[in-house]
């Protein structure tokens, strides 16, 4: 196993529960590292997700693309993030969505029947999971929020506060998928916000 992509999990960890080595051992012994190139699928439409995914480096991104070929951006997850379809975890049932790597990316992957066991005999760990399941319910009531309120300057402006790296790392085609605007909005906003600051 490459030490390096897991000790960026362990540090994730420890920076967030008082967790043993020994424990940290066996999360290691669960974990497999996987290497995506940019534009390779994690996840396609119609299978089932098994997974929990951390992202060491590189940047994902979770999409659906409608009958017209229209692609729809739900999420991206980068560096020190979490990434997979919740809904297909939990049914059993195939994905609605897409999980591809936008960037070259390097992730720790445990296949969820070894994440539950971990789960069980790591207390610490299972609070950890439940405070990240929390956050990222909040993150999608936000996001949502957002989505049917705000005008397209705001959107942007909520974008760019929440994800400043995303930005200059995404083609702007993607940031405007994920805002629900067109790219000649995104471009206007852009230039508004730039003469503003």
């Amino acid at each position: 196993m490459n030490t390096e992509a897991f000790d960026e999990l362990a540090s994730y960890i420890k920076s967030r529960i008082a967790i043993r080595e020994e424990e940290l051992e066996h999360i290691r012994l669960y974990s497999e590292i996987k290497k995506l190139k940019k534009k390779q699928f994690l996840l396609q439409e119609g299978d089932v997700w098994q997974l929990n995914v951390f992202v060491v480096s590189g940047c994902l991104r979770i999409y659906s693309v409608d009958d017209k070929g229209t692609e729809h951006i739900l999420n991206f997850a980068v560096e020190n993030g979490w990434t997979g379809d919740r809904q297909s975890l939990v049914s059993g049932k195939p994905s609605q969505f897409n999980i591809d790597a936008v960037e070259d990316s390097v992730l720790v992957i445990i296949k969820e029947e070894h994440f539950e066991r971990l789960r069980g005999k790591i207390p610490l760990f299972d609070h950890m999971v439940n405070e990240i399941l929390h956050r990222g319910f909040i993150a999608a009531q936000q996001r949502i929020h957002a989505t049917i309120s705000y005008s397209a300057e705001e959107k942007y402006l909520h974008f760019l506060k929440n994800h400043p790296s995303l930005n200059t790392r995404l083609p702007q085609s993607m940031i405007a998928s994920y805002l629900g605007i067109s790219a000649e909005t995104l471009s206007r906003m852009r230039n508004k916000v730039a003469k503003k600051r």
